[in-house]
């Protein structure tokens, strides 16, 4: 993935670090730049092939095999929709195998002798079986959601009588529950390579800054206002040179000892208060 974030925008934002100058500025990516496929392309199936992830592959490594490109990973991922690698993607096995025992482990050996067991045996929940009337009518499909003791009873036109099926659940173990989880992660679909043309001019697109907004600087660089120069410019320039003495006194505990000390030292008490008041 790091070439597609190679592929990002720049931004510049005012630096907060402690030994920065007030005109100091910190280059980051733009983040909030996102890439998609076009609508016309991503709704329109004709342009991809179906792919089934193999093993422990990874993005890259699929993309290596299609592409014969490792660094179009991000397109793998961006065909699928797929935002969190960690939970759309299937597991390595060893994260697969510790992600079991992490959810499912127990040691409770008054029912189970060890948690291998209790994964592999434990059951999970129970699925019906497809089950058929006499003339191949199906009466209850594959694969609903059921309780263990789930049971049908349907009318049979060949027999002309009642029919009762109580072998309808089947159970499902836990290891089989997350095994089809993951093994549906692996159906994925990739783009023809026919349309990478198109892709990255896309992308190459989406990923620049247009003109218009005060903060563009290039089609691939934004710098964000510094309020503290902005502020400080309009602050002062609607200021006399006797309101920034106020100003500046006020904020200055020293220079307004200093001044105090000056005026009561030249000239009389009444005086000296009198200026002092219409300072500060």
């Amino acid at each position: 993935m790091s070439n597609y974030f190679r592929k990002l925008p720049d931004f510049e934002y005012v630096s907060r670090l402690p030994d920065a100058k007030i005109s100091d500025y910190i280059t980051v990516k733009n983040i909030f730049k996102k890439n998609e496929l076009r609508p016309d392309i991503f709704d329109d199936a004709t342009v991809f092939t179906e792919y089934q992830i193999k093993g422990d592959d990874r993005p890259d490594n699929v993309a290596f095999e299609v592409y014969e490109d490792s660094s179009l990973d991000w397109l793998v991922l961006l065909c699928n929709n797929i935002l969190n690698i960690q939970t759309e993607w299937p597991l390595l096995q060893n994260d697969f195998d510790r992600f079991l025992l992490d959810k499912y482990a127990i040691f409770d050996t008054t029912q189970y002798t060890s948690a291998y067991n209790y994964l592999y045996s434990g059951i999970h929940h129970y699925e019906t079986k497809k089950i058929t009337d006499s003339s191949g009518v199906v009466i209850v499909p594959e694969g609903l959601q059921v309780a263990s003791d789930y049971s049908i009873t349907y009318w049979d036109e060949t027999v002309q009588g009642y029919v009762v099926q109580t072998d309808v659940p089947n159970p499902i173990t836990n290891y089989e529950y997350e095994m089809d989880i993951e093994n549906r992660k692996r159906n994925i679909r990739i783009l023809k390579d026919i349309y990478l043309g198109i892709v990255r001019d896309d992308m190459k697109e989406l990923m620049s800054y247009k003109k218009g907004s005060s903060q563009y600087v290039t089609r691939t660089l934004k710098r964000g206002e510094n309020i503290l120069i902005g502020t400080s410019r309009c602050y002062w320039s609607n200021w006399n040179w006797w309101s920034r003495l106020k100003v500046w006194c006020k904020c200055t505990t020293t220079f307004t000892f200093i001044l105090k000390f000056f005026i009561y030292a030249t000239l009389s008490r009444s005086l000296s208060e009198n200026i002092l008041e219409t300072l500060l």
